[in-house]
């Protein structure tokens, strides 16, 4: 009889404790399953927030880009100026050349010009129009060149060879200022210490004399420097600057205008503006 009842006994006790178990652990599930539900609602949030940023961002690239109804205004070009007027005033071919180069083409940069004829030792002052205001004779520099030798403009002025007092070529900006002496000067080049400034007694050189004579080679006296006669200094030169500004355009007398400025015959209608190149390096002198 203990043999009947055993095995169903036995199988009844297995089921009840299987039974049991599953008892014990459904809430456990049931917990880790409410657990990671909000977890995976959040991750999928996210994953979808990502995707339909990306799809804005992708459509948004496909849009073309609106195109600007602005067009950009080419910068016109200068009108020329005109043409230098000399009045009654009769001027060499190449003084005429520059002055209507400079004016035609506002290379003064509606500044009062300068042009110094080395050649004839002769200074030609324009208004800002191209106007000549007056011109007048100059002393320059003893020796026949347009360039400084090199190693001259540290030398005492004592120490210069006559070969080394040359009144340099090029184009200038007109500075205004005083010299160690205090005297007023027109700087041309203040750190070579060349200037225009109004004539000066030195020593038995007799300038004012050599100014007034009608030879050319008596005006080849200075060490550099353009000297110029005190009523036009004073009275023209002096005051045009100051109130206008100026360029002062040195004519070379070792080659043609148009190698060292870039000019040309403005009266034969050239289809470019040249420009002059940058000022001439000096040396000390008076």
């Amino acid at each position: 009889m203990q043999d009947l009842f055993a095995t169903p006994l036995r199988s009844a006790l297995r089921q009840a404790l299987l039974l049991g178990a599953a008892l014990c652990l459904t809430p456990a599930f049931a917990a880790a399953d409410k657990k990671e539900a909000p977890a995976k609602a959040k991750a999928s949030a996210t994953v979808a927030k990502k995707n339909a940023k990306a799809a804005t961002s992708k459509k948004a690239g496909k849009k073309p880009a609106k195109k600007s109804t602005r067009t950009a205004k080419k910068p016109e070009a200068p009108k020329p100026g005109p043409l230098a007027d000399f009045g009654k005033t009769e001027a060499p071919p190449d003084v005429v050349h520059i002055a209507n180069w400079v004016s035609y083409t506002r290379n003064n940069q509606n500044k009062a010009f300068v042009v110094v004829d080395k050649k004839q030792a002769r200074m030609y002052l324009f208004e800002p129009n191209g106007k000549l205001k007056s011109d007048a004779p100059v002393l320059l520099g003893q020796a026949v060149g347009d360039v400084i030798p090199p190693g001259t403009a540290s030398k005492p002025i004592s120490q210069l060879k006559p070969d080394e007092k040359a009144t340099p070529a090029g184009r200038f900006l007109a500075r205004p200022g005083k010299n160690t002496h205090g005297d007023n000067v027109i700087w041309i080049d203040y750190n070579a210490a060349i200037s225009l400034h109004r004539l000066r007694k030195v020593g038995k050189e007799n300038r004012a004399e050599r100014l007034a004579t009608a030879d050319i080679a008596d005006n080849r006296i200075s060490n550099g420097c353009v000297n110029v006669p005190p009523s036009f200094y004073d009275g023209l030169l002096r005051p045009t600057v100051l109130k206008k500004g100026a360029y002062v355009y040195v004519l070379p007398e070792t080659k043609a205008p148009q190698q060292l400025f870039g000019s040309y015959d403005v009266a034969n209608k050239a289809t470019q503006v040249a420009q002059a190149p940058a000022a001439a390096k000096g040396r000390a002198g008076m």
